[in-house]
């Protein structure tokens, strides 16, 4: 990996994503496959968050159903270019719905993290933002240093708008952070915590 490449962006994963759910009451948090899994981890596991093991893909899907589910509670996905560039579909769907409530940050170091930091599409001319826009999500944009995600972190964390933020990151191997790889007890814990007591049942 080009060490000068790898490096060309100021922002690093870690700092960001500790930034995003600072503060965040009662904020649900889908983290995408793999090192993004990592990062919300490292910046704190808490039953609220729900880390994907699988599904390459599937972090929107999951964000847009919880949305659509919990229309008072603010749901932010973090994922990964790869993992978005798998499921490029469902900004369609969520243009379609316009979940208020839905707020979308990609990590995108131009890399597939976990297979061996191999460029991704957005490394050459394809642009997510872009692409979300596109496909019906007004408030979409690229992000490129910290005064950029200065002023996206409100638009983030607040409920009444529907955002999508493609965040340039530096590639970089970091030391893995896991969360718990019982499936089913993050899904019974997320619930839990989701639903309490009187609303949750296996």
């Amino acid at each position: 990996m080009d060490s000068d490449r790898a490096k060309k962006y100021p922002l690093a994963r870690r700092e960001v994503v500790k930034t995003l759910p600072n503060q965040r009451g009662d904020m649900l948090v889908v983290a995408g496959l793999g090192a993004s899994a990592w990062d919300v981890t490292a910046a704190g596991d808490g039953p609220l968050n729900f880390p994907l093991w699988g599904a390459m893909g599937g972090a929107v899907p999951v964000g847009l159903g919880l949305a659509l589910a919990q229309p008072s509670r603010r749901v932010l996905v973090i994922t990964g270019d790869g993992e978005m560039l798998m499921g490029l579909g469902s900004l369609a769907t969520v243009a379609i719905q316009q979940p208020s409530n839905l707020a979308i940050v990609v990590l995108d170091n131009e890399r597939f993290g976990e297979t061996g930091m191999q460029l991704t599409h957005t490394s050459g001319s394809v642009d997510l933002a872009e692409i979300a826009a596109a496909a019906g999500i007004p408030n979409s944009s690229t992000i490129n240093d910290e005064n950029g995600l200065l002023s996206a972190i409100p638009q983030i964390r607040r409920k009444g708008e529907l955002v999508f933020f493609n965040i340039k990151v530096r590639a970089e191997k970091l030391p893995l952070v896991l969360p718990p790889k019982d499936g089913a007890y993050l899904k019974d814990r997320f619930r839990l915590a989701l639903l309490g007591p009187a609303g949750y049942s296996t």
